[in-house]
């Protein structure tokens, strides 16, 4: 049986993030596999996978901020937001002429910071039950509500001009739930050319980085990271004893032991380096808020 641990998986164009996991899952000879935030066909880059007792701690990874590597190509819509949609508009000769550095800087810092963002209609949302793009598909018409978003770094870092479009690399830090698609359709809005997404690959999430990352054709067992050593870089570790380890798993309080948290929540690891679970205050106590399976690392 494959031990449970967390899988840092360099996702290639053209899979989906189901086919992934599936991979994984031949690879390792087990079915309870899971990920950590959906990757489009599209994209490249990281995928955090679960494995066996593990997939417990996706919970606690999926809410983490991420960094993006993509190009926007300025000048052209398409119906999905990205490159594999149908075209939509190409701009006119006259609207370039309003698209000078300082509007494209504007532009860009307007959807920097604390934002309300619409998510593409062909997007994994589900809408009573079903997912957004499978509406899509099927010729209704979706309209996504807004949601609040942080993007906390927007940088260009190259460019390049072709006829009738321009190209920006950009680097984009932001909250869980960002699209970037959604960013280069409502930059290319703003500036009145249209826009679009030509490349996009995610090189972190959290303090998981790409990386360290492996294949999708060279999962092996070796490649997991033990539960312990994944939830230590996303919870603060806390060290229980033996005695404490097994009252947790009991469901018991560790009574008056609420000050050994430095935030809401820590991963419990016992003297053996095991994950114990995460543990969270409740009132002066500590108590489990999940439990790993015994045996796991």
């Amino acid at each position: 049986m494959v031990s449970p641990g967390i899988l840092l998986v360099d996702k290639p164009a053209g899979l989906t993030s189901h086919d992934v996991v599936a991979r994984t899952r031949r690879a390792l000879g087990t079915r309870k596999v899971g990920h950590a935030g959906t990757l489009d066909p599209m994209a490249t880059g990281l995928l955090v996978i679960g494995v066996e007792g593990a997939t417990r701690l996706l919970t606690y990874i999926v809410g983490a901020d991420k960094t993006y590597e993509a190009t926007i190509r300025l000048g052209q819509t398409t119906d999905t937001d990205d490159a594999d949609g149908e075209t939509l508009t190409e701009a006119s000769v006259e609207s370039w002429d309003s698209v000078t550095p300082d509007r494209v800087s504007a532009g860009i810092a307007a959807l920097t910071g604390a934002i309300s963002q619409v998510p593409s209609s062909v997007s994994a949302i589900k809408v009573d039950g079903r997912r957004a793009y499978d509406r899509v598909r099927a010729g209704e018409e979706v309209v996504l509500a807004a949601r609040d978003v942080t993007v906390s770094r927007f940088d260009v870092i190259a460019e390049r001009s072709g006829e009738g479009f321009l190209d920006l690399d950009v680097v984009v830090d932001c909250s869980s739930g960002t699209y970037i698609r959604s960013l280069a359709r409502d930059l290319g809005a703003g500036l009145g050319v249209g826009g679009h997404l030509t490349a996009l690959r995610r090189s972190r999430v959290g303090d998981f980085d790409v990386a360290d990352a492996v294949m999708v054709d060279d999962v092996v067992e070796t490649a997991l990271l033990t539960p312990a050593a994944a939830a230590a870089r996303v919870l603060d570790p806390m060290s229980v004893s033996a005695e404490e380890a097994r009252d947790l798993r009991h469901g018991k309080r560790l009574t008056g032991q609420a000050d050994r948290l430095m935030g809401s929540l820590a991963a419990a690891i016992d003297p053996d380096g095991v994950l114990v679970g995460v543990v969270e205050r409740r009132g002066a106590d500590l108590k489990s808020a999940m439990n790993m399976p015994e045996a796991a690392g």
